[in-house]
């Protein structure tokens, strides 16, 4: 009998969120025992509001914009509270639709790790996250550039399983617990809600979902 497929919308910063997502989506769709079939819709556009117009809303439609906030200089931090400024007047050009935050602090690479390991220490700078990639992954790239290569990142992606996924959203719920256990202040912004201190991330909180209604989780 033929699946239902449920189609998921996604704005993201880079190359290498789409990639993922897409990988993604190919290793659900292979999976006999995915209740649904998936399309995970991603574009690659930071300006949320300008993807939200971008589309042609037929009903409540839920996107979520994956993004970095890449520390807490002021450049950064204003960048990050303007995105979620994007992401609410996007909510309010039409009220069918709702923006979801799928942030990473400090980047996407703490994503990726959590696939394979822990990565519970606060770093001060994005390029600390490489030595934690290599060891992860076994490779020994010189440096962050070198890993979103196109050729290498999907080589990392070949090298995981929805198992690993699980894994990830298993320590990303880890690590935002022992955030609240430590007694962070979770900020609130136009009903986003996020931590400053790194590492803390909400990006595993829409692909928890897709597997969860999948039948997936396990």
């Amino acid at each position: 009998m033929r699946k239902e497929n449920r189609t998921y919308f996604f704005s993201v910063e880079g190359d290498t969120e789409k990639w993922y997502l897409d990988w993604l989506q190919t290793t659900i769709n292979s999976t006999p025992e995915a209740r649904f079939t998936v399309k995970l819709d991603s574009k690659i556009q930071k300006d949320p509001l300008t993807r939200a117009k971008g589309m042609t809303i037929l009903g409540k439609t839920e996107i979520t914009h994956i993004f970095d906030r890449e520390s807490e200089d002021t450049i950064h931090a204003k960048q990050f509270q303007a995105t979620l400024d994007k992401m609410k007047e996007a909510q309010n050009i039409g009220k069918s639709i709702t923006y979801h935050l799928g942030y990473s602090n400090f980047t996407f690479e703490l994503w990726m790790i959590l696939h394979k390991a822990d990565c519970n220490g606060t770093l001060v700078n994005r390029t600390q996250y490489l030595s934690p990639l290599n060891r992860a992954y076994n490779t020994n790239f010189e440096n962050l550039e070198e890993y979103k290569q196109e050729n290498n990142f999907k080589k990392l992606l070949r090298s995981l399983t929805l198992e690993h996924v699980r894994q990830a959203v298993k320590r990303s719920k880890a690590i935002m617990q022992k955030n609240s256990e430590k007694g962070y202040v979770l900020q609130q912004y136009k009903g986003y809600r996020y931590y400053r201190e790194n590492p803390s991330l909400s990006v595993w909180e829409i692909i928890e979902k897709i597997l969860h209604e999948c039948h997936l989780t396990q």
